[in-house]
């Protein structure tokens, strides 16, 4: 069900663009799990809380996450595009000129501490960008970050809007895929109400969210939904306060990053596993330590099952809302931000 084109069918410009896209993206992750996991450990440390970290069980698929959220765990939502979004989408993905990132817009936003405005900032390959990025994120609704398309001489992506809402309704994103997935023909409750309950409940499972999941990550799954109607690549992250977790939405479909503490014979074990001193792996993988152990960042990626990708032979079928759509397909303890010799190690965590 690939709604975007294959590297091999693009044109040179636009192979290249890709590749920029994906080594900007690669930058972005770094920032935002920064900001998700590593700040928001510290906001706890610094009100002398606990940090909630997430229990192997919420990692499953279809697993349910506690009803709390925690006010200092980092929340917020970013959409980021390969090309940019047509004004055509505007009905659904609200962006215009009252909610760009121009100085006159932002110095207008109460919410905003900017004591100075450098237009240059809001690109991604700007030295400020970072700074700029995290001034925004806490904002309610998304950041969209798109291709500039005021550059013609290259491609060049910019923080382009804040404050954009996600009106699109569940309901018809639910519709959407459950027609791509041939589990109906043209309307959601073609097979009764119940049917249609159901596919709903699928639809957040499909995404790896418990059902009626909060704000941010409801309108995530949406979003990212709704963008497979363009024809380019797209990537959406949502920081979530329940979940203590960064969800990421791409086409290499969906990972979640979390805090994970492992006890000092654990950190040995790991790094014996990997062959790696036990100061090494501290150092590159270890965000905070203490006598007992240390915090790391883990990755966890799933997969689709069969019931969640379309039919072969392309026909109708029945919803078995008991079947599995998701599966765990990787687990790793990915580096801490700016470390560059090492690669995320294999761990199993979940099922141990």
């Amino acid at each position: 069900m690939k709604y975007w084109g294959d590297r091999e069918t693009l044109s040179h410009a636009n192979r290249l663009r890709r590749s920029y896209y994906e080594l900007l993206r690669d930058d972005l992750d770094q920032m935002l799990i920064d900001f998700a996991l590593t700040e928001s450990y510290k906001n706890f440390i610094n009100k002398q809380q606990p940090y909630p970290y997430v229990e192997k069980r919420e990692l499953k698929p279809r697993a349910r996450i506690p009803d709390l959220e925690y006010d200092a765990q980092n929340a917020f939502l970013v959409i980021y595009v390969e090309d940019c979004i047509p004004a055509a989408h505007k009905k659904y993905i609200r962006f215009f000129d009252v909610n760009k990132t121009t100085k006159t817009n932002l110095v207008q936003s109460e919410t905003l501490p900017l004591e100075k405005f450098d237009r240059t900032q809001k690109y991604l390959d700007s030295v400020c960008f970072t700074d700029f990025l995290k001034k925004l994120l806490p904002i309610d609704y998304a950041l969209l970050i798109q291709r500039d398309p005021s550059t013609r001489t290259r491609d060049r992506y910019v923080l382009s809007h804040f404050h954009v809402r996600i009106d699109w309704p569940i309901a018809e994103a639910a519709e959407d895929l459950a027609k791509n997935l041939r589990y109906i023909s043209k309307d959601i409750y073609e097979r009764g109400d119940k049917y249609a309950e159901d596919i709903q409940k699928k639809f957040f499972e499909y995404y790896g969210l418990p059902v009626m999941a909060g704000g941010r990550r409801t309108a995530a799954i949406v979003s990212a939904q709704y963008l497979r109607r363009l024809s380019c690549i797209t990537t959406v992250y949502a920081g979530s306060s329940e979940s203590r977790a960064l969800f990421k939405f791409s086409e290499n479909g969906v990972s979640k990053f979390v805090l994970v503490f492992f006890e000092k014979d654990e950190i040995h074990q790991i790094a014996q596993n990997n062959d790696m001193n036990p100061n090494t792996f501290k150092r590159n993988f270890v965000i905070s330590k203490n006598r007992k152990g240390g915090v790391c960042l883990f990755q966890v990626s799933y997969s689709y099952a069969s019931p969640a990708k379309p039919p072969e032979d392309g026909k109708m079928r029945e919803l078995k809302p008991d079947l599995s759509w998701l599966r765990v397909e990787s687990q790793q303890i990915i580096p801490k931000a700016g470390v560059w010799k090492y690669p995320p190690l294999p761990i199993n965590i979940i099922y141990s």
